[in-house]
């Protein structure tokens, strides 16, 4: 697998991610290129201590200008041709790597990757997929975000990609959920009522509507929402398991045998800390480019780059590109049927 990484995005600085990726190197057998400053790039890698198996499988490329975060993705990508997710997306493009992943300017980098990249055919818009941590299995909701305001048809096609990103957590049937505010069938608004028709209709293992409430029971592997809803949930959820953690820690403090308590727990309390974490599950897929396209919350750790690059060797592994384009070939048949 050969995964190239916007060494330049993000909130800490290159030296954070180019961190992740060497973590990332070590776990897996995989490749990296570095794409930005090379000046800069190389000067980090020079203050590491790296083994000779480790600089065979890196790769610096070049790249002149970055997309600073408070900048307008479209003016951005429209200016700066070298900027370097736009370079890294243009190597996948290439075939010269098979995955990009950037912690830059969100905005920018889905820009950039539609530019790049172009759409699946099938598609009418590309999304955002996540993980969220459950009870049992991980479930993937779809879209977070890149499309407020959809149609049925683009919600049908959200179900189809994110079955096929599930496939990375050895899903091979995946249960999918619409989000709605009640179980039962005809609850929701317009748009919630026309997309359970339709999927009810398809090929698709759709097990009918699920609340806000059984996001995290795993009783589905997938969740479909538009990306308005979806990215409150997302927020209210990272909101969520920060503030229980604080709340947490608070009542603890206020007792000396709520602290003792603690001490003979810490084990349990780091390990539920960890799987709430956002940097264990990496970044977020862009579905729906032609290509794997990674994007990583802009405060990301080098730990969280390490999973995201390690997320986007698994889609490779997985084949997920080429299972999202049978799902969608098949989804448009059924399609066809119906009208």
């Amino acid at each position: 697998m050969r995964i190239a990484l916007d060494a330049m995005g993000g909130d800490h600085g290159p030296e954070e991610l180019i961190d992740g990726a060497l973590l990332a190197l070590r776990q897996d057998n995989l490749h990296v290129t570095l794409v930005g400053n090379q000046q800069v790039v190389q000067a980090h890698l020079d203050r590491q201590q790296l083994l000779p198996t480790e600089l065979a499988r890196l790769q610096v490329v070049h790249a002149s200008e970055v997309v600073e975060m408070g900048e307008s993705p479209v003016d951005a990508i429209r200016r700066k041709k070298d900027a370097s997710v736009m370079v890294a997306f243009d190597l996948v493009r290439q075939g010269r790597v098979d995955a990009a992943v950037s912690a830059g300017n969100s905005g920018a980098t889905m820009a950039a990757a539609v530019r790049k990249l172009g759409r699946m055919e099938h598609v009418a818009r590309p999304g955002i997929a996540t993980v969220f941590p459950t009870l049992q299995k991980p479930v993937v909701m779809m879209d977070v975000g890149a499309n407020v305001d959809c149609r049925p048809q683009h919600l049908c096609q959200f179900a189809v990609m994110a079955s096929a990103f599930s496939h990375i957590f050895n899903i091979d049937h995946p249960r999918i959920g619409l989000l709605s505010i009640g179980e039962e069938v005809g609850k929701g608004n317009l748009l919630v009522k026309e997309t359970y028709d339709r999927l009810a209709a398809s090929s698709l293992n759709f097990i009918g509507n699920v609340e806000g409430r059984d996001v995290f029971q795993g009783e589905v592997d997938v969740i479909v929402c538009d990306g308005f809803v979806g990215n409150i949930c997302l927020k209210v959820s990272e909101g969520l398991a920060s503030a229980a953690m604080q709340m947490l820690k608070g009542e603890i403090m206020k007792s000396p045998l709520a602290k003792l308590g603690y001490l003979l727990a810490r084990p349990a309390f780091r390990a539920f800390a960890k799987r709430v974490d956002y940097a264990e599950y990496g970044g977020a897929p862009l579905l729906g480019v032609n290509g794997i396209a990674i994007i990583c919350h802009g405060k990301s750790s080098a730990e969280a780059i390490k999973n995201a690059i390690l997320e986007a060797a698994q889609m490779v592994k997985k084949q997920v590109i080429s299972k999202i384009g049978a799902g969608l070939a098949a989804n448009a048949q059924d399609e066809e049927v119906e009208d």
